[in-house]
């Protein structure tokens, strides 16, 4: 980011009252975040009666670098999307994501409900042109770097359409906030090989060949550190991610256990507990915490829904740096330029 940029002030719109903790979590996180980040402002959205007096201490100690925007209704976390959008009008989700519609914000931040916040994203924003569908995409741990995975639930069902216009936001997406000029796509498949994979895999292929993006072709492990974009549809993006988080919280169990089984393991656990230390700092999945909703016209950020206050802070960092680089505008510039060739069937791009 330039210095110009660092200094131009941005104003995040928070849902204080999503999540399984709500302002027990976002208002710690806020806190922290406005110490270290002075470039940027919140609307603290929420039910003022549950808000005002901490939201008040804060602004005591911040000014006008925080405000309390009224909100009467919570989604539950296991409310239907339907029910949200028929029933909450007034939710802190929803009058998060209005701020940005309304140009008061330029992202919005929320660990509630992930069906619900997709959809009312999608209602309330509009997708950008040349976008179907938006997705989900989050950075994980990769062998000597970071990649970021796309879509990870939003759409189960895709088209090699969608994939490589997942592929191209994954792209711009990277280039923003991790300044890689030319971030290496990968398509995740069962093999390397250009045969493998299902009919809609191998035409993904073929369109994202066929871009001006550095694709490097199918990739069989996302953390292989290939790429810096892997481009999956949904159901296998989010059966990926969890399987992910199941196997962490596996190894970290037979760790505490093997080092518990006996005074010497115990010792030896206290010997190697610096390397451990920094083996946990690496892959902390708190540190990875903020999915970006890509393809919206602005800038919504899913935090997960049990995430403390570190992690939501995380959340909120991430959709910082996505507004300060401009990543709807960067999107919206390459699909404008990229609409025509879309506009091509697969079967010309195959057979070119």
């Amino acid at each position: 980011m330039t210095a110009s940029e660092r200094a131009k002030p941005f104003v995040l719109a928070v849902d204080c009252m999503g999540g399984d903790h709500g302002p027990q979590v976002t208002l710690p996180a806020i806190e922290s975040f406005l110490r270290r980040r002075s470039d940027v402002s919140v609307l603290a959205v929420g039910q003022p009666s549950v808000l005002e007096a901490e939201v008040g201490r804060l602004r005591r100690r911040f000014g006008e670098r925080i405000e309390l925007v009224p909100a009467s209704q919570v989604v539950e976390m296991d409310e239907a999307p339907t029910s949200a959008m028929r029933n909450k009008k007034d939710s802190s989700l929803r009058v998060a994501i209005e701020q940005i519609k309304a140009g008061r914000a330029q992202a919005a931040v929320s660990a509630g409900n992930t069906g619900a916040l997709m959809s009312i994203a999608r209602f309330v924003l509009k997708t950008l042109p040349g976008i179907d569908r938006p997705a989900i995409a989050t950075v994980l741990p990769a062998r000597g770097s970071r990649v970021w995975v796309l879509d990870l639930g939003a759409n189960v069902d895709c088209t090699a359409e969608h994939l490589r216009q997942f592929g191209i936001m994954g792209s711009l997406l990277v280039s923003a906030v991790e300044q890689v000029e030319l971030p290496r796509v990968g398509l995740l498949n069962i093999g390397a090989e250009d045969i493998k994979g299902n009919q809609v895999v191998r035409e993904a292929a073929a369109l994202l060949r066929a871009t001006d993006l550095n694709f490097v072709g199918n990739v069989e492990d996302i953390y292989s550190g290939q790429a810096d974009v892997v481009v999956c549809d949904g159901f296998v993006g989010n059966v990926a991610l969890k399987t992910t988080e199941g196997l962490a919280q596996m190894l970290a169990l037979i760790l505490r256990e093997e080092f518990n089984r006996s005074l010497l393991t115990r010792l030896m656990g206290l010997a190697a507990y610096p390397v451990l230390k920094r083996f946990k700092d690496r892959v902390d999945p708190r540190r990875y915490n903020g999915a970006v909703l890509v393809g919206l016209r602005g800038v919504v950020v899913k935090s997960h829904g049990g995430a403390d206050a570190y992690a939501f802070g995380q959340a909120l960092d991430r959709a910082a740096e996505a507004a300060a680089h401009r990543l709807v505008e960067r999107i919206e510039r390459k699909m404008a330029g990229a609409w025509p060739r879309a506009a091509s069937s697969v079967t010309e791009v195959a057979s070119s």
